[in-house]
């Protein structure tokens, strides 16, 4: 069995209950797209993309290093994550020019609903999340819900 499928099953044991599932679709990506956020505000050099807008160095690095743990997954998922990865900086982008000086506040409050969320998930599932026993988990939630879709799509990762 692949690495990547040994990892979604032991990550599978802790979410079954179908309310800890939905709550997992709705904090995943709003935590993943948090902690960018907060990469984002590092005072690093930004580079501007015509179209698309600023994103900092520290974000294009933590990208890649985000991307090079999936790449050994599975290029599909890394190749999609990547572009997840860019739509949630153009979003962040966003936050950051409307609510700049303040843009903190915004990522920190939907870091702190989005794992209230992922606790109460699994105080109804009756487990403790995985990333308590490996915290590779933190990245492997993600892509997790991202092979629901790909399935649906009869796609193979």
């Amino acid at each position: 069995m692949r690495k990547i499928d040994l990892l979604f099953a032991e990550y599978a044991e802790s979410h079954q209950n179908h309310t800890n599932k939905i709550i997992h679709w709705i904090c995943i990506p709003l935590i993943f797209l948090s902690i960018l956020g907060f990469i984002s505000l590092i005072p690093v050099p930004h580079i501007f993309i015509k179209f698309y807008g600023y994103i900092s160095i520290a974000s294009l690095i933590a990208i890649v290093l985000v991307s090079l743990f999936y790449f050994r997954l599975s290029w599909k998922i890394a190749l999609l994550m990547i572009l997840i990865m860019f739509i949630f900086e153009f979003i962040i982008f966003h936050i950051n020019v409307s609510f700049r000086p303040n843009s903190w506040i915004i990522f920190l409050v939907i870091f702190v609903l989005s794992w209230i969320g992922q606790f109460y998930g699994h105080k109804i599932e009756g487990k403790k999340p995985s990333f308590l026993k490996d915290l590779q988990f933190l990245l492997v939630g993600p892509i997790w819900l991202l092979s629901f879709i790909l399935k649906n799509w009869n796609i193979k990762y």
